[in-house]
């Protein structure tokens, strides 16, 4: 017989303060601070950051601390802090190309105006443990090379020079903002970048996968990828001007694609795009490679089936907050709905033996 399960405040508070007492681990173990996630799990701080749409790494910090370590938790206390904030005005757009870089690269032209940066890169190490980082109090390495402080212009901007590269177009319409209303289909291209940033990495980066392996016939070259800081800047209505109200840490990648031309369009080559918080080299390449295969329609290409070309599936199915909570709510109690269920199989089990019975007894 199932019965409805009763419970209260008590059972409740008990298993917060068990989920308290998981958190903090053991109490002979040097508890970690806030700092010591800033600074040593920066890429997991990032991708908290630009996720939850909100850039404050001490915050993110706090929330992946909290969280136990559970990034998508992480984000999910972000985002629900983030609608607590007033907002006090927009900024204005950022320029990337005046960014000061620490990393910058180029797949597609090996002497880059400018030069290129390598940065602090996973890309040239042999993925072995390094027992060494046991040890404690070990003396980091200093780092020979220099970022480049010198405004850097975009390597794909050479190719527009010859007309090669389709040029963007320069809107003054305001974009949407997915923070304070939710996505409607048909979207714009703006609003498919900000659900691509702010979309689960791992659901963005198979959705690029998918179309390295064929599925949109889309092949990509990463005509730049830069990590670095640029100023942000607000206008001042006393003032009538803008001001530098600080600084974030940006990663941008730009792919370069081949295009056939169209009836509009001659052949060239077009751009895929990617923007995201902190260095998040991943995430923002798979964004640029996703962004390219949902432009089909505007370019007037032909739709092969693809998933990453099928707007609806990508944009509703790559926030992982929405997914979470709605994946999460089955464990939530469903006694009545079990019950109606439960009565349903038990009803179609005894029409299906009053049906058999007689059959049986004539052929007996």
């Amino acid at each position: 017989m199932y019965v409805a399960v009763k419970g209260g405040e008590r059972a409740i508070d008990n298993a917060h303060a068990w989920l308290a007492e998981e958190r903090r681990g053991d109490p002979n173990v040097a508890d970690l601070s806030i700092a010591q996630i800033r600074e040593q799990l920066a890429l997991a701080v990032n991708r908290v950051m630009a996720e939850g749409s909100l850039y404050d790494p001490d915050l993110a910090a706090l929330a992946i601390k909290q969280a136990r370590g559970d990034l998508i938790e992480a984000i999910f206390l972000i985002r629900a802090y983030r609608t607590t904030l007033p907002r006090f005005g927009a900024t204005e757009p950022v320029e990337t190309e005046a960014m000061s870089c620490d990393r910058r690269i180029s797949a597609t032209f090996k002497d880059a105006p400018g030069g290129q940066v390598l940065g602090p890169t996973f890309d040239y190490t042999h993925r072995l443990l390094d027992f060494a980082l046991e040890a404690e109090g070990e003396s980091p390495k200093v780092a020979q090379g220099a970022a480049r402080r010198e405004p850097t212009p975009h390597i794909t901007e050479f190719l527009n020079k010859e007309g090669l590269i389709q040029t963007e177009e320069v809107s003054d319409e305001e974009p949407g903002d997915l923070t304070r209303e939710p996505l409607e289909l048909p979207s714009n291209r703006p609003l498919r970048l900000q659900a691509l940033t702010r979309g689960d990495e791992g659901f963005v980066l198979s959705m690029a996968y998918s179309t390295q392996r064929g599925y949109a016939r889309n092949h990509a070259f990463v005509g730049e990828l830069r990590i670095g800081k640029v100023a942000v800047e607000m206008e001042i209505p006393e003032l009538g001007f803008a001001i530098e109200v600080g600084e974030i840490e940006l990663t941008e990648c730009e792919t370069v694609n081949q295009f056939q031309g169209s009836k509009t369009e001659p052949p060239q080559f077009t751009r895929g795009y990617g923007l995201v918080f902190g260095q998040s080299e991943r995430k923002s390449i798979s964004m640029a490679l996703v962004d390219r295969a949902l432009r089909w329609e505007e370019l007037g290409e032909d739709n092969l089936g693809a998933p990453a070309q099928d707007e609806e599936f990508v944009l509703y199915h790559s926030d992982n907050i929405q997914a979470t909570g709605f994946l999460e709510h089955i464990k939530l109690p469903h006694y009545v709905d079990f019950q109606s269920e439960l009565e349903l199989i038990r009803k179609l089990r005894r029409e299906a033996m009053e049906t058999t019975n007689p059959v049986q007894e004539a052929a007996e």
